[in-house]
């Protein structure tokens, strides 16, 4: 099964949402401030978002673990008795 890409937007969506409720939550109890908690949270998703981009990009110069599309055979498991 293909997962269409309005899913994938809306668990992006629902797992930002739940981090920043989490987030929240945490460092209102770590400050006793529901408005630091929030700020804290939104600066951590916002520096987080940034990260993640610059993260991606990086990866993207790393030829590591890549295979091209007429080398796309499966894997074969470590266990193979072909290797014995």
């Amino acid at each position: 099964m293909i997962e269409t890409p309005l899913r994938s937007i809306a668990k992006a969506a629902t797992w930002q949402a739940l981090g920043l409720a989490m987030m929240t939550l945490i460092s209102w109890v770590v400050t006793g401030s529901v408005a630091a908690g929030g700020a804290i949270a939104v600066l951590g998703a916002a520096v987080g978002t940034v990260t993640y981009v610059f993260h991606e990009r990086l990866w993207a110069h790393v030829r590591w673990g890549r295979l091209h599309t007429n080398d796309a055979a499966p894997p074969r498991p470590i266990n193979s008795t072909a290797d014995r």
